[in-house]
């Protein structure tokens, strides 16, 4: 059984599942959730699921996060530790080398431009990721195997056709061929992620009027299905969106929530990280529409291990 602690907030563990159920109306960090969070952290349950048991209990998913983390750093200094409490609250990401805030980056084969940084959401705006041909090489290779675009149900752990997505695309395997081995390496290595704990590439093609809606892009925790999704390789963490073409008009990536727009500009890439698989990451993005022309893209997505 697991342990029920009883003050402002009262939350039920079990070693398969973390859940909490709302007593009073004001969160407050008492001494007992100071000891809930500190037992939790210890017996290796994830800090999405303890953020989930403390949403659930009221907390806001930002207030929730900031109390997991302030709680685990005052831990930490209690017992002398130096660590910090990154490894705790936030598991580690993908991330571009940007200290010091340099113009280009080592991408092993190339060089590539540094166009745009924001912090939360974690974005950045490369230009140069990929050459002219390596767009045009990777559009016919897609073209003879494209089909409706499909979505991961995480209702059920398989896929589906939703009416939000109105592309054709398809998947290459990872390492597939020299082309798409090529391109791997070189987003690991600005990423600095190993190529193993990337799934295959997804080449997308976005006719007149097309859209992808607005969503996020892990894997929903809540949902039946998530489980048997995150067996593969654990949630994704981390996004590329490689830009094949210039579309006429239209069929930019979109970050509503604080108003960005990506124009799509052949051979430019956008990458986004998101250490939890909550809203509060503020990674919520969409394709918008085309609007004259075409759009091609290919989309990477890294997960927190290797993907099988």
């Amino acid at each position: 059984m697991g342990e029920t602690i009883m003050a402002q907030e009262t939350f039920a563990t079990t070693s398969a599942s973390t859940s909490a159920t709302r007593v009073v109306a004001a969160p407050a960090i008492t001494p007992e959730l100071r000891a809930w969070i500190i037992s939790q952290a210890q017996t290796n349950i994830g800090a999405p699921a303890l953020i989930q048991a403390m949403t659930a209990a009221g907390w806001s998913e930002a207030v929730a996060m900031q109390a997991l983390e302030d709680t685990l750093r005052g831990h930490l200094s209690d017992i002398g530790s130096t660590g910090d409490t990154t490894a705790l609250a936030s598991p580690a990401v993908p991330e571009p080398a940007l200290q010091g805030e340099p113009a280009r980056l080592d991408a092993g084969d190339r060089h590539v431009d540094v166009l745009l940084s924001i912090t939360l959401p974690r974005v950045v705006v490369l230009g140069n990721v990929l050459s002219p041909e390596e767009c045009d090489a990777l559009i016919e290779a897609a073209r003879p195997r494209m089909a409706r675009s499909l979505t991961v149900a995480t209702q059920t752990g398989g896929e589906e056709i939703n009416a939000d997505r109105t592309s054709n695309g398809m998947f290459f395997q990872r390492g597939e061929s020299e082309l798409i081995a090529r391109i791997e390496a070189r987003l690991a290595k600005i990423a600095h992620w190993p190529v193993e704990n990337g799934e295959g590439v997804q080449v997308l093609h976005y006719g007149p009027g097309a859209e992808y809606k607005p969503h996020y892009d892990y894997f929903d925790p809540s949902q039946p299905g998530t489980p048997r999704i995150l067996a593969r390789g654990g949630q994704r963490v981390g996004t590329f969106v490689l830009y094949l073409n210039t579309p006429e008009q239209g069929g930019g990536t979109t970050f509503p929530e604080i108003g960005l727009n990506v124009a799509a500009q052949k051979g430019n890439a956008v990458f986004f990280s998101y250490p939890q698989p909550v809203p509060s990451t503020r990674t919520l993005h969409g394709g918008a529409p085309v609007l004259a022309g075409e759009k091609w893209i290919a989309t990477k997505w890294m997960r927190e291990r290797e993907f099988t």
